[in-house]
C-alpha cells in the first residue's frame, strides 16, 4: 500500500513534469526558428504578437476540452466563432449596444450554437462529427445572412477586448471558469467519469445524455468568447460558406489533444493553454522562413502525434480508446 505521501509526491511529479515538457516545447521551437530565420522570429514583440493570438484560441479551446474528454468532436467550431462574432458584432454597431451587445452577444450566440449541437446529438443518435459538419452549413449560411454575403465590423471604440490588457484579462476569466467548472463542480466529475467509462457512469445513476448536452452548450459558450478576442483582434468578421469556416477548427482540436495527452499529469488546462502558445510559435515561425500553409500544417501535424504518442503510452494490457 502506498502511503499518502507516496502517493502526493507521485502527483505533484507527474505535474512536474508535465510541465517541463510544455516549456521544453516551447523553448525548442522558438530556438529553432530563431537560428533559423534570426532577423524576423522570436523578438519580445513578436512573441507577445504569438502569445495574444494564442490566448484567443485558448480561451475556446478549454471549453471544447469538455466535450473532447467525452470522446465527442465538433466539426463546427469555425462556424460557431464566426456567427457568433458576426452577431455581436451587430448587436453591438446596428442596434448600438456596445460592449454589452457584443460580449453578451458572442456568448450567448455561442452557447444557443453548443445547445443546438448537443441537443441534436443526443436526440439523432448518430457520430457527432456528422451532426456537427451538417449543423455547420447551416451557422455559416446565417451568418452569411445576417451579415448579408459581407463582413461585420465593429469600431475602433470598441476594440479594447482584442488587446492588452482586456484580451488577456478575458482570457484568464475564461481559464479561471473552465479549472473551476472542471475541478470543483459536479459537472467536471461527471464529465471525467462519462470519458472514462460511459457504461459504468450510467450505472452509477449519472444521466449521461445531460452531461453531454452540457458539455456542447459550455464548449460554446467559451468558443463564444473566443469570439470576442477574434473580432475585438481584427476588428472584422468575414462571413464564409461552403464549409470554409473549417480552417478555424484545427488549432483547438490540436490544443485539446495536447490536453488530453497530458490528463493523466493533471494538468490539462494548463497544457492546453501552454500547447496552444507552443502551436502559435510553430505557425508564425513558418511564417518567418516563407513556408507555404500546407507544410506548416503537416508539420504541427506530425508534432502532434509524436506528443501524443510519446505521452500516452499505454500499459500492459490496457485498452487504447
Amino acid at each position: 500500500m502506498e502511503t499518502s505521501a507516496a502517493v502526493s509526491k507521485r502527483k505533484i511529479s507527474g505535474k512536474t513534469m508535465g510541465y517541463l515538457v510544455l516549456l521544453l516545447l516551447v523553448v525548442l521551437s522558438w530556438g529553432v526558428f530563431k537560428i533559423v530565420t534570426p532577423g524576423n522570429f522570436g523578438s519580445a514583440k513578436n512573441m507577445l504578437s504569438y502569445f495574444e493570438s494564442s490566448l484567443m484560441i485558448s480561451a475556446g479551446s478549454v471549453g471544447f476540452y469538455f466535450v473532447m474528454v467525452m470522446g465527442m468532436f465538433d466539426f463546427s467550431i469555425g462556424a460557431n466563432i464566426m456567427l457568433s462574432s458576426i452577431v455581436g458584432a451587430v448587436l453591438a454597431t446596428r442596434f448600438n449596444l456596445g460592449y454589452p451587445g457584443l460580449v453578451l452577444g458572442c456568448i450567448a450566440c455561442g452557447a444557443l450554437v453548443g445547445a443546438v449541437n448537443g441537443f441534436l446529438y443526443v436526440k439523432l443518435r448518430i457520430p457527432s462529427m456528422i451532426v456537427t459538419t451538417g449543423l455547420a452549413l447551416i451557422y455559416e449560411s446565417i451568418a452569411s445572412y445576417i451579415a448579408n454575403g459581407q463582413s461585420a465590423t465593429i469600431s475602433s471604440n470598441l476594440r479594447g477586448l482584442g488587446r492588452m490588457p482586456g484580451n488577456l484579462i478575458l482570457a484568464v476569466i475564461a481559464f479561471v471558469a473552465a479549472y473551476m467548472l472542471l475541478n470543483y463542480t459536479r459537472i467536471g466529475t461527471y464529465t471525467y467519469a462519462i470519458g472514462s467509462n460511459e457504461f459504468v457512469a450510467k450505472n452509477m445513476g449519472i444521466d449521461v445524455n445531460k452531461y453531454k448536452r452540457l458539455a456542447f452548450l459550455i464548449s460554446g459558450a467559451f468558443f463564444g468568447v473566443e469570439a470576442i478576442l477574434t473580432i475585438s483582434y481584427g476588428s472584422s468578421m468575414v462571413a464564409e460558406t461552403g464549409m470554409a469556416s473549417m480552417s478555424r477548427n484545427f488549432y483547438p482540436t490540436m490544443g485539446c489533444f495536447l490536453g488530453l495527452a497530458l490528463k493523466k499529469n493533471g494538468i490539462p488546462i494548463p497544457a492546453i493553454i501552454i500547447g496552444e502558445f507552443f502551436l502559435q510559435i510553430i505557425y508564425y515561425g513558418f511564417v518567418a522562413m516563407g513556408a507555404p500553409t500546407a507544410v506548416n500544417d503537416v508539420i504541427s501535424g506530425f508534432a502532434l502525434l509524436i506528443i501524443v504518442t510519446l505521452t500516452t503510452v499505454a500499459g500492459k494490457g490496457e485498452i487504447v480508446k
